[in-house]
């Protein structure tokens, strides 16, 4: 973070975030923290619901949607505040992924009057953010993502996921013979695959497919008549390629076993020259900060909005994202005033 002047601390966003830290909301159970955001809405004389999935719906100036995930990863860091060098800091989780933009976001709303959506499920399936461009009759002129990019930071592209599961079968035989099992055709499929995405070492990581196995389970049947497999697995997809361009692919090395895709994701790159990136840039050179465009090897939402709606975009929020999902997971209260600030400016200029 590059040196800036001080900015004061503001009360209304950390009473906010402090409260929403405080209420658990691991996926499928957000619904508590929910009902906090709808309750600060109303009382900033804002109409706020719940919709079908548990969405915090608060529609209002739709030239930005202003929107961020209410779920967490499990964990439980307890919740303080302690006093650092730099100020003060808020430990917990989801400070960081992503209470810390959401509340900034939901602040920034309030004081502009633009449209809102805290959404669910974003650290299992996207389920929020899936509804949300389902139900919407047509896109927001703009939207603004939330997840941590540090207050200088603009994230402008995500790769995308290609998941699925492996299944194969194979006889059981004596374990001298030489024919492959089922195991071994698992093992061969994967490391086919693995050596066709095999990297140049000076290829940015972003740029490149990246593959792993996340679970694999195997074994001879209960009945001793055959040798079954499972493998579950994961591809980094960057926008060079398209989803079903990798999946086909994976399929071509494919021997005796199948492969149920169950989940795809596409890339997103959005340009530094639109409506968004030049907002932010200008807001954060306006609180003495240094714009820093970057690119995240994971996913968020934003690819999901990205896939269905045609408009300029951006993920901005507060909080170091090398500690998403982190055992120590924590904010500096002052970061994310800044980007309170910074929100609230892009938004009025959007607006």
């Amino acid at each position: 973070m590059s040196e800036a002047a001080t900015i004061e601390a503001d009360t209304e966003a950390r009473e906010l975030l402090e409260d929403i830290v405080r209420i658990p909301s691991v996926s499928r159970n957000e619904r508590e923290a929910a009902e906090r955001l709808v309750d600060f809405f109303e009382d900033h004389g804002r109409e706020a619901r719940l919709d079908e999935v548990g969405n915090v719906r608060a529609p209002a100036d739709d030239g930005v949607l202003l929107t961020s995930h209410i779920d967490t990863v499990p964990g439980d860091i307890p919740v303080r505040i302690e006093k650092s060098e730099e100020g003060e800091v808020l430990w917990g989780r989801g400070s960081v992924d992503a209470k810390g933009p959401l509340c900034s976001m939901a602040v920034a709303a309030v004081r502009t009057g633009a449209s809102f959506v805290g959404v669910v499920g974003e650290e299992v399936d996207s389920e929020g953010a899936r509804y949300l461009v389902e139900d919407r009759e047509s896109a927001p002129d703009a939207v603004v993502n939330g997840e941590p990019s540090g207050w200088e930071g603009i994230t402008l592209g995500y790769r995308g996921l290609l998941a699925g599961t492996y299944v194969a079968t194979s006889e059981s035989g004596h374990s001298s013979r030489p024919e492959n099992n089922a195991i071994q055709d698992a093992i061969d499929w994967w490391s086919a695959v693995e050596a066709e995405f095999d990297p140049d070492d000076w290829l940015p990581v972003f740029e490149r497919v990246t593959c792993k196995p996340v679970d694999i389970d195997g074994g001879t049947s209960e009945d001793g008549l055959s040798v079954e497999t499972t493998m579950d697995v994961q591809l980094r997809v960057p926008p060079e390629y398209t989803t079903d361009e990798i999946r086909e692919i994976a399929d071509g090395y494919l021997g005796n076993g199948t492969v149920n895709w169950d989940d795809q994701v596409e890339p997103v790159m959005q340009s530094p020259r639109t409506s968004v990136a030049r907002a932010f840039r200008a807001a954060i050179r306006q609180h003495d900060g240094d714009p820093t465009l970057l690119r995240k090897t994971g996913t968020s939402d934003m690819n999901v909005f990205a896939q269905s709606w045609d408009c300029p975009m951006a993920t901005y929020g507060p909080g170091d994202s090398d500690l998403d999902h982190a055992p120590n997971e924590h904010i500096h209260l002052a970061e994310y005033d800044r980007a309170v600030s910074v929100l609230t400016d892009v938004t009025e200029r959007l607006l």
